[in-house]
């Protein structure tokens, strides 16, 4: 026996798959072109949100999304400017920080990715539900009724 079980050998291919392409998939000359960085991203989606601890790669994710769809000089307005009202596209930014899921375009076809799924903020609030496989206590804990 080698040690090295079948799971672990597909486990270290996705994980080196994973790496070669990159932590948010987008060539890297999508983000160099940009006015909006990951970080400017992050700030526009912590105001929109009204959430100070968003994962920074998520918003990497969604950002190079934002990107491959167009929405560049747009990311770049809501970057330098302080707003009331929510446009279209801030809409969409918090629509994907709550579902995790956003737009983007693959081989010149628009298409729809997972960028977070626990990390998604609908399961924050919806606080009565938590995420698929995620335990949520001793076995049995919903026998009993939920503490007021």
């Amino acid at each position: 026996m080698t040690g090295l079980s079948r799971r672990d050998v597909i486990l270290a291919s996705v994980g080196a798959a994973i790496a070669a392409v990159g932590s948010a998939g987008f060539p890297a000359a999508l983000f160099a072109q940009s006015a909006v960085t990951p970080e400017q991203f992050l700030a526009i989606s912590e105001r929109l949100t009204g959430k100070s601890d968003l994962d920074a790669d998520v918003a990497t994710t969604l950002l190079g999304g934002f990107l491959a769809t167009g929405h560049g000089t747009e990311l770049a307005r809501l970057a330098d400017e302080t707003f009331d009202a929510f446009t279209p596209l801030a809409d969409a930014i918090v629509a994907a920080w709550y579902s995790g899921v956003f737009d983007t375009v693959e081989d010149g076809k628009p298409a729809q990715r997972v960028a977070a799924f626990t990390e998604a903020l609908v399961w924050e609030a919806m606080t009565f539900s938590k995420p698929f496989a995620e335990c949520g206590g001793e076995t049995g804990y919903w026998a009993d009724p939920p503490e007021a």
